[in-house]
């Protein structure tokens, strides 16, 4: 197979307001870890920095991945789909977790019959992490 040809076409951002998905992946063994978003500036922001960067959402703003608790995501690839609407960061997660509920994923509960189950025990103690 011949080696994949670059393209000048990057996400789908219609403007500097589109959101786009991001799933952050643990690089070597493909477990997601979370699902944020991104504008372009985070984007562009991920690419010349090579860490993750995301949209906050309820913040408004810019969301340095690891600012606050030190978790910062050392990006290895960066994958986007065939639509061009959706990013894939494939990641080397620095730090003991990537959700702010104190585990390693933020998919940490699995549905059960009578509801969500637990499936893992945290990996950090959010309080002392984040504050109250």
């Amino acid at each position: 197979m011949d080696d994949p040809k670059p393209t000048a076409d990057g996400p789908a951002f219609a403007d500097e307001q589109t959101l786009l998905p991001a799933i952050a992946q643990q690089a070597g063994t493909g477990r997601v870890l979370m699902l944020a978003w991104m504008n372009r500036e985070a984007y562009e922001e991920t690419l010349r920095t090579g860490r993750a960067v995301y949209f906050s959402r309820s913040r408004g703003e810019l969301w340095r991945k690891g600012d606050t608790s030190g978790h910062h995501q050392r990006v290895r690839r960066v994958l986007v789909d065939c639509d061009r609407d959706t990013i894939l960061l494939e990641v080397e997660q620095l730090g003991p977790g990537a959700c702010h509920k104190g585990y390693e994923s933020c998919f940490y509960r699995e549905q059960a019959a009578d509801g969500l189950a637990e499936i893992e025990s945290p990996t950090f103690d959010p309080k002392a992490t984040y504050g109250d």
